[in-house]
């Protein structure tokens, strides 16, 4: 058997691993996992059960966890989405049986405890959060939680946005957060990530996942386009078009939109240094 695994998407520890990897990785033991889903807005996702371990990644409302130990608070598990592995707070999860109708399309909505827009909002779901639809109540629609939502924020689970880089226009000034995915705070990989997700696109978490899967190689003098996918070492941003870049960044802290040559010449001289790839979908 062999040790070596991208321990990012391949749910195996020394002392236990998924049961479907029996010979295939060393481990203790082998267990299968249970489906769950989050319960709240979004949770991270880290690689050590403890809070000041960096977040890897947010998992969003309503996305469905395999999960395959549950520990002093935490759950370790695997994302069914893109496949990424880590713990997360187990009190975040429940495995009540829910199947998904609709998801989140707009950056942010609120959700109330009866169908009026005047009252206090309880609680906000992002962009992909997915839902279940009990009844729909003039504008709004019900959830399995019995809260409220505006049902024009939904599209029906299947239906995706036509354009991936408007959804990402979106997100321009939301501030940069290492491992984010909400309009509170996103990283590079996760604002291209969550705007391919919009348009169905079922995109993988981290840059280096993204230039080895997604699209095919923009060759040296081919014209640029809209949507091409600009890849740094650790970084990744989206091209508006020929001569502008939308990326989530460290330099400003926040998504811009900016002049790609200008932006390429700071890449370059200040942090990841030359393009490494132009990958188009």
């Amino acid at each position: 058997m062999t040790s070596l695994f991208d321990r990012r998407r391949t749910p195996a520890r020394p002392d236990l691993a998924a049961a479907h990897l029996e010979g295939l990785v060393p481990a203790q033991k082998y267990v299968t996992g249970r489906s769950m889903r989050v319960i709240d807005e979004a949770i991270g996702l880290r690689a050590q059960p403890v809070q000041d371990c960096p977040l890897d990644t947010q998992i969003l409302h309503g996305e469905e966890i395999i999960v395959y130990d549950m520990e002093e608070g935490w759950a370790w598990g695997q994302i069914v989405s893109d496949g990424y592995v880590g713990y997360m707070p187990a009190d975040s999860l429940h495995d009540t049986p829910m199947t998904p109708t609709h998801h989140v399309h707009v950056t942010r909505t609120f959700l109330y405890s009866v169908p009026n827009m005047k009252t206090p909002a309880i609680a906000a779901l992002p962009m992909g959060a997915q839902v279940e639809i009990r009844q729909v109540k003039g504008d709004f629609a019900q959830v399995t939680s019995g809260l409220f939502v505006w049902a024009a924020h939904l599209l029906p689970a299947g239906s995706h946005q036509t354009d991936y880089v408007a959804t990402a226009e979106n997100f321009i000034g939301v501030p940069y957060l290492w491992g984010g995915k909400t309009s509170l705070g996103l990283d590079c990989s996760g604002l291209v990530q969550i705007a391919l997700q919009s348009a169905g696109l079922n995109a993988p978490r981290d840059t280096d996942m993204m230039q080895a899967e997604l699209g095919k190689e923009v060759q040296d003098g081919e014209s640029l386009r809209r949507g091409d996918l600009v890849f740094w070492k650790g970084h990744v941003g989206l091209l508006q078009d020929q001569h502008r870049l939308l990326h989530a960044n460290g330099h400003h802290m926040q998504v811009v939109s900016e002049d790609f040559s200008q932006a390429r010449a700071r890449i370059a001289e200040k942090s990841f240094g030359e393009i490494v790839a132009i990958r188009r979908l």
